[in-house]
């Protein structure tokens, strides 16, 4: 039976993939974003515009609605607290009073492994592990207070909802990791030579772990407040992966190195300079991107496969040969 789900964000990445696989088997979509976008246009959907932090829009989307997907936040690790905390807090507060207000039966909220991001190795952990003392980024504190808001009002039976946590979502289309990667290319430098293992999700197993989460909520109300990591369930070195990226791109590999602590200064020395100086622009390099970039992250998905029924569809090789299909056929500029 078909029905009516909105999706805020859904002119975003993962936010269209999401809203194309729904339109394909039949759903009724609405699509709340703050551009309006073509090709959501041309599948037929109802779109939205407004800024997400307005509660009166939100309020008037949800009404009648079967399932909401909050997809909508600022990403990045640049800029000022408010720029965050308005789109990530507000905007999932308003999403949140919008689905208690009209008794919407089923909320995925898109979170991220960040919110637990400490700077040290993560790996195998499972969704029990705490979030940090102190937050490395405004992204970061703000995703992980929407995150915990979410979850207690799941958890006290005010809302249904299930929360996902996507690490490293690319693919065709994306407009983050693939593009910063490939702009890069000629400068890039490996931070430190470890084999850092990490997570990743390709864009078409993020967006079926999203609509697979709303099914079986659907079906299953106690799943409510429960947190889930999705991945390729395939751990890959760090440097393996943008490798991998940059082969399918047609470019050479990294193979220039420097250690992780002299990285992490130059991140450090960039970001106060870029604020002395008033920039508002992201640093080619930051303390956190740094950590990021020469530490261990991946999840113990085991949660997900057995609540969601969710495994991946593909393995990272099958993605990055898809991704090579379409940067043939690409003929836009990679920007950073």
């Amino acid at each position: 039976m078909a029905k009516k789900i909105l999706v805020s964000g859904g002119g975003g990445f993962l936010g269209s993939a999401i809203v194309k696989r729904l339109v394909k088997r039949g759903d009724t979509v609405c699509s709340l974003s703050r551009s309006f976008h073509p090709e959501l246009d041309a599948l037929g959907v109802e779109q939205i515009q407004c800024d997400i932090s307005d509660p009166g829009p939100v309020e008037k989307a949800c009404k009648g609605v079967d399932a909401v997907f909050h997809t909508a936040a600022k990403p990045g690790v640049w800029g000022s607290f408010m720029e965050y905390y308005k789109p990530n807090v507000l905007g999932t507060r308003n999403i949140v009073a919008a689905c208690r207000r009209h008794d919407v039966p089923v909320l995925i909220h898109t979170s991220s492994p960040s919110v637990i991001f400490d700077g040290t190795d993560m790996e195998g952990v499972d969704e029990s592990y705490p979030y940090p003392k102190r937050f490395p980024t405004h992204y970061t504190r703000t995703k992980a207070e929407a995150e915990q808001f979410v979850r207690q009002k799941a958890v006290s039976g005010e809302l249904c909802a299930v929360i996902l946590r996507p690490h490293l979502i690319w693919g065709p289309g994306d407009p983050h990791l693939v593009p910063r990667v490939i702009a890069r290319a000629k400068r890039l430098v490996r931070i430190s030579k470890r084999d850092n293992p990490v997570d990743t999700i390709y864009i078409d197993d993020a967006a079926r772990a999203h609509i697979l989460a709303a099914d079986k909520l659907a079906e299953k109300p106690s799943l409510s407040g429960n947190i889930y990591f999705i991945s390729q369930d395939e751990p890959i070195p760090m440097w393996d992966m943008i490798n991998g990226i940059l082969d399918a791109a047609g470019l050479p590999p990294v193979t220039k190195s420097l250690p992780a602590g002299v990285v992490w200064f130059v991140g450090a020395a960039l970001e106060a300079g870029y604020r002395i100086m008033g920039i508002k622009k992201e640093p080619p390099m930051t303390r956190f991107v740094a950590k990021e970039l020469s530490t261990a992250h991946w999840f113990d998905i085991s949660a997900a496969k057995r609540d969601l029924g969710y495994a991946p569809s593909l393995t990272i090789k099958e993605g990055l040969s898809r991704l090579a299909q379409w940067l043939e056929n690409y003929d836009g500029t990679f920007i950073e």
